[in-house]
């Protein structure tokens, strides 16, 4: 069993930084894959971005390369996602969530690919 906390959202204006946060307890962090994901009033939920087990690979949306990166800190079980440049359309309720699989990637942007999620943290950004 692994539980999840974010922590780091808040409110704010279109151009400033954020760093989320996301504390892991419990097995197998340090071998898993984990990934952020969002969602907005009225839409789907999305993929953010995700980081290998050791930090070799990262992934990004489209909409957030180039402004967010994620990192992670296994000696901490923790896992971040430092936003830059914050839009409008990034304001959301912010997850983290461990990729299910070890031996591929390839999923890293579906939800049903990711097992344990946490309880969100909210982000708003007004312009």
């Amino acid at each position: 069993q692994v539980h999840l906390v974010e922590s780091g959202g808040g409110l704010v204006q279109a151009g400033d930084s954020l760093r989320l946060s996301c504390a892991a307890s419990g097995r197998a962090f340090s071998s898993n894959a984990m990934g952020w994901f969002r969602q907005a009033p009225g839409k789907e939920r999305e993929f953010v971005a995700a980081i290998s087990w050791g930090a070799q690979s990262t992934y990004y949306a489209d909409s957030v390369k180039g402004r967010f990166t994620i990192s992670r800190d296994n000696a901490k079980n923790t896992v971040y996602l430092q936003m830059n440049s914050l839009k409008p359309e990034d304001a959301a309720v912010y997850h983290c969530a461990q990729y299910r699989s070890l031996y591929s990637m390839r999923g890293y942007s579906v939800p049903q690919q990711y097992d344990y999620w946490g309880q969100g943290t909210q982000v708003t950004v007004s312009s």
